[in-house]
């Protein structure tokens, strides 16, 4: 049977829309249907399903009045209706009956699938995928780090936006720059830092970690090899003083005191990475007590402290790599001897992969290239007879090497280790020295003190079979491992030697 319509719905502009609303309309389903059978999550087919196809509909389903229109308008024009006759809607004519309920149940339909598609898109656009996935290339290091960090289960938007819809339009609001800036290609590389506008981690971070809970005391061992030929294991195990020693007395100590909610700790930084701190000032806010503190080494004059930003301390100050942490080469080539995927009986290995690792490189495969070439090479020049009698644990070594750095080392967008300093420790970075380096004093003399103890104690250290144990309830003097290297250690910052490479 010939379903007749209104004679003005008879044009080719509205044609066209109704046969591509048609079209498109029926792919979002077909693609749905079939993305809905599946376990893993695509990110660009997300991207067309929810996003590029709903949009393509909406602009097609406007051609249809539009043509309407225009072909209502010509007729008017050329005669053909009278012009000040208007549109009509008689059900007693077949044609506006059929237009009538094609119409309603079409809007009804659609409707209904604005509804579900939008909240789909909501979906969407907060998933991991579609944070780490869409732009691939530039969010790559970002996304690696993020699976290999402690928040692989947190959902991106829960730390970036948080909740409530004010920042989740603003956050929207500044993906469309990040729209604008990957498709012209002038993201920096690498990605800034500090973000400038991040939501504060009171409103974030502290979802889940609020001060008021209390973190007892953490045991932690860290095994380092040196670049030794035998690549010596040297083991510390630390007593971290993330609290006071009992529950009962909260935040009075330990690394979390700064988050004690009866203190405020504010500070001054002269550089954008927030590296150097040159004005810190605490606040009680019980007493009223206020101390001022200036680095009597990197002293401002009050006009460059007062063109300088006031933050308030919060997670973010030391916790600044939470889940896009890249690794220095000493710390995951320790981690890969660790796990056995490179293997420690090879002579010098953390060595000459400290070598290799130290250079800079173009691509990811010009480096996959140059790390295979240059173990080899070493091998085949120093050690002729481990090139030839363990040519296996020397291919297992460098597929090692190449996995840690495919994790940490990201070259197309610029990103290693140094990039982004981490201000938890001060091994490899400067950190807690940033103000806890004896330099830092108030008028009533107080000093900011460089003093390990405040924040952790050493139990063990020293080869895993002449390990030296503390007694209980004290802790020992840190040795520094390794052959001649004196006490001259002792007045230095760590990061005087400590790169990230060797030693």
């Amino acid at each position: 049977m010939k379903i007749k319509l209104p004679h003005s719905s008879q044009n080719w502009l509205s044609l066209v829309g109704a046969t591509i609303a048609l079209i498109s309309f029926s792919m979002i389903v077909f693609l749905f249907v079939i993305t809905a059978f599946q376990d893993q999550q695509r990110s660009y087919l997300g991207l067309v399903i929810f996003i590029i196809l709903p949009a393509i509909l909406v602009l097609v389903l406007i051609m249809i009045p539009v043509g309407m229109f225009l072909k209502v308008k010509k007729e008017k024009k050329l005669n053909i209706i009278p012009p000040e006759e208007w549109p009509q809607v008689n059900l007693n004519d077949l044609r506006h009956r059929n237009a009538f309920f094609i119409f309603s149940i079409g809007t009804a339909i659609f409707l209904l699938a604005t509804a579900v598609g939008s909240y789909e898109a909501f979906n969407y656009t907060e998933s991991v995928q579609f944070c780490g996935k869409t732009c691939h290339n530039v969010m790559k290091p970002e996304f690696t780090a993020y699976q290999n960090s402690p928040h692989a289960r947190v959902a991106c938007v829960e730390c970036h936006v948080g909740s409530g819809a004010g920042w989740y339009v603003k956050s929207k609001l500044s993906g469309l720059y990040q729209v604008y800036a990957v498709t012209l290609g002038t993201v920096p590389r690498p990605i800034e830092t500090p973000i400038t506008n991040l939501r504060p981690a009171r409103e974030t971070c502290e979802e889940c970690h609020w001060p008021q809970k209390f973190y007892d005391r953490k045991l932690r061992t860290e095994t380092h090899y040196l670049a030794d030929e035998n690549n010596s294991e040297w083991d510390v195990t630390l007593t971290l003083k993330l609290g006071s020693k009992v529950s009962a007395l909260g935040y009075q100590e330990g690394i979390h005191w700064h988050i004690n909610s009866d203190v405020k700790i504010e500070y001054k930084s002269s550089d954008k990475k927030r590296q150097v701190i040159p004005w810190v000032k605490y606040t009680n806010l019980k007493t009223g007590e206020v101390f001022v503190y200036e680095d009597q080494e990197n002293k401002a004059d009050t006009k460059a402290l007062d063109t300088m930003e006031t933050r308030v301390m919060d997670c973010m100050d030391c916790h600044n790599r939470p889940s896009h942490n890249y690794q220095p080469p000493a710390f995951f080539i320790n981690t890969g001897i660790t796990n056995g995927s490179i293997p420690k009986e090879l002579p010098k290995i953390k060595s000459v992969a400290m070598d290799v690792l130290g250079q800079k490189f173009g691509t990811t495969d010009s480096a996959m290239t140059i790390i295979s070439q240059k173990i080899n090479s070493f091998y085949q020049n120093n050690y002729p007879d481990v090139y030839a009698s363990k040519r296996n644990l020397i291919n297992k070594a460098i597929a090692g090497i190449k996995d840690q750095f495919n994790k940490n080392i990201f070259p197309e967008m610029k990103v290693r280790w140094d990039v982004y300093p981490n201000n938890i420790g001060h091994l490899e970075f400067i950190g807690c020295f940033r103000c806890h380096n004896d330099t830092h004093t108030a008028k009533q003399g107080r000093v900011i003190k460089k003093d390990c103890n405040l924040c952790h104690d050493i139990n063990a250290e020293g080869p895993p079979d002449k390990m030296e144990y503390a007694p209980v309830n004290s802790s020992l003097e840190f040795k520094h491992p390794g052959e001649d290297v004196g006490d001259s250690w002792k007045e230095m910052k760590c990061v005087e030697c400590h790169t990230g490479l060797n030693p």
